[in-house]
């Protein structure tokens, strides 16, 4: 989650320092970025876990997990939302979710990657 926001990260930081050697600093909006870091980080567990906690065929966890992104998406982000299925699984259904006409795959080799058509 950090490195994706090193910005948001620094800019925190920053503003945190402000006035540090007078003894004047303002902790709180690190503490606000770290804060939120956190829920964010709770609220992808309870994604990926709500997909998980019901067994379900391979592909319609897959489905599921593409019905979650917005946008292009590797299989690396479907991995990551299925963690209890191997690599294997993952790409057996998405070749099926293209054959079927729900995805798009675009690339070739490492830079493959799916958008969702229907």
């Amino acid at each position: 989650k950090i490195a994706k926001n090193k910005d948001l990260y620094y800019d925190a930081l920053g503003q945190a320092q402000l006035g540090w050697h007078e003894g004047t600093e303002d902790v709180l909006p690190f503490i606000k970025y770290l804060l939120g870091t956190i829920l964010s980080a709770c609220k992808d567990f309870e994604d990926r876990f709500a997909l998980v906690e019901t067994k379900l065929p391979a592909l319609e966890t897959v489905r599921r997990a593409t019905m979650e992104k917005i946008g292009r998406f590797t299989k690396q982000d479907i991995r990551e939302l299925c963690p209890s299925l191997s690599i294997s699984s993952i790409e057996g259904a998405l070749r099926k979710l293209v054959a079927s006409g729900e995805l798009k795959r675009e690339g070739a080799g490492k830079n493959i990657c799916y958008h969702r058509l229907k």
